[in-house]
């Protein structure tokens, strides 16, 4: 069904179809196609937006696309299906349209059914959590440090001033960062991303305004930048990884900052975590979480903090229209990157924060500076693949690996997804 032979040309009438719905559809921006069989069509341009630009080369992408969503999509360009030479205003693109677009992005029927079935199989209880977070993280150290900042931070940066999030869950998206100065003079440069990493982490630490002696949890300690910032301001910091990787790399920075007095570093459990703290930290660790397991992490956080203390968290959430088809199937992050991973819907999210005590103050989100940081990453990632420091890896694993920074690029550039920071006070 390439469209150059016989079954392409019976099949094209149906395709044709298809591609007049997508053309309806797109209310922002449009494709710039090459089809199967040479031709061009302009799809969409209804309004302004992305105009990425699309050679297909098979018919069978968009039987992928329509039945499998982004899991098929990806298997399209996998398999050389279609191709572009920059996907992620694609990806913008589609997240600019989602409810337009309808679902298309999502599976259907059986294809649907078996998604779903295979991501709840890797649901974050006690006894599968650090299965999934083996998956991704014991990839290796040497496989992070290629192309992360050397601070090892694989969280979104903060590249310029915070801007309010604007009322969770009502009105439109916020338009974030617009005509707001950077506090750097080129976002761009590979030279800021370590700076924006130790501003996004003063930011946390700020929040919770702590005083030297104070003790701090992080949930979700990665490789220990935040601990070792706050143990320089005096803290002392109890990390909890699943990680094995992440535990080593931690431990080993610590004891070459000599501050092994002030911060441990455990292989546990948020949920089998006991303890009371000043103030608890979690950056980026709630999306391996999960819907059914956020009442326990939001119980963990309460129970940990004494009263008055302050919690400050880095999450990334998904317009909360979009959640319930989104939860209802593995998405291409679920299946092929995250296992067990979800967006949060912020709205339901606070209100459980707040039935727990815990009052949700001063949210700012910064979701360009996340598409910026995924940028970088891709940009650092190839000079390590040329470089020959991820020789480990296949060439098919690196594509992987560029087709989800670019997805997630897309997304945020898009505004269907979004990454925040909030601090909750205990009552």
């Amino acid at each position: 069904m390439t469209g150059a032979g016989l079954p392409g040309r019976l099949a094209a009438p149906a395709f044709a179809h298809l591609l007049d719905q997508l053309h309806e559809r797109l209310r922002e921006g449009g494709i710039h196609a090459t089809l199967p069989d040479g031709s061009h069509r302009a799809i969409g341009f209804h309004a302004p937006g992305p105009e990425p630009v699309v050679q297909l080369n098979s018919w069978l992408a968009l039987v992928r696309l329509a039945t499998s969503g982004s899991v098929g999509w990806y298997k399209a360009w996998a398999k050389g299906e279609w191709s572009s030479p920059d996907p992620v205003p694609l990806f913008d693109l589609f997240m600019r349209n989602a409810i337009s677009l309808a679902g298309t992005a999502r599976a259907k029927g059986p294809f649907r059914l078996l998604n779903w079935l295979a991501h709840q199989w890797r649901d974050n209880a006690p006894h599968q959590a650090r299965r999934n977070i083996a998956a991704h993280y014991d990839l290796g150290n040497d496989f992070y440090s290629a192309w992360l900042d050397e601070g090892m931070n694989y969280s979104s940066a903060l590249f310029s001033p915070l801007s309010p999030a604007g009322e969770v869950g009502g009105g439109p998206i916020p338009t974030i960062h617009r005509d707001i100065p950077s506090a750097f003079p080129s976002r761009e440069r590979e030279g800021d991303l370590a700076a924006a990493q130790s501003a996004k982490i003063d930011a946390i630490l700020d929040r919770l305004a702590l005083a030297p002696g104070d003790r701090l949890l992080e949930i979700g300690c990665g490789w220990g930048s935040l601990a070792l910032a706050a143990a320089r301001r005096g803290a002392t910091v109890t990390g909890l990884t699943l990680s094995t990787e992440q535990k080593a790399w931690a431990e080993r920075r610590i004891a070459e900052e000599g501050l092994a007095e002030r911060i441990t570093i455990l292989l546990e459990d948020y949920r089998d975590h006991r303890g009371t703290y000043d103030a608890v930290a979690s950056v980026e660790m709630v999306e391996a979480v999960g819907q059914r397991w956020w009442p326990a992490y939001l119980a963990a956080i309460a129970s940990a903090l004494k009263p008055g203390g302050r919690a400050a968290l880095q999450y990334i959430s998904i317009r909360p229209e979009l959640f319930d088809a989104y939860a209802a199937s593995a998405d291409f992050i679920q299946t092929y990157i995250f296992p067990g991973g979800l967006l949060l819907n912020e709205p339901r999210f606070r209100a459980l924060a707040e039935e727990r005590g815990l009052a949700w103050n001063d949210p700012h989100a910064f979701g360009e500076d996340y598409a910026t940081t995924l940028k970088l990453w891709r940009s650092r990632y190839d000079a390590a693949v040329e470089a020959g420091r991820l020789s480990g890896f296949s060439p098919q694993f690196h594509n992987l690996w560029r087709y989800y920074l670019m997805y997630c690029e897309g997304g945020f550039r898009g505004r269907g997804i979004d990454v925040a920071q909030v601090t909750l006070v205990k009552g």
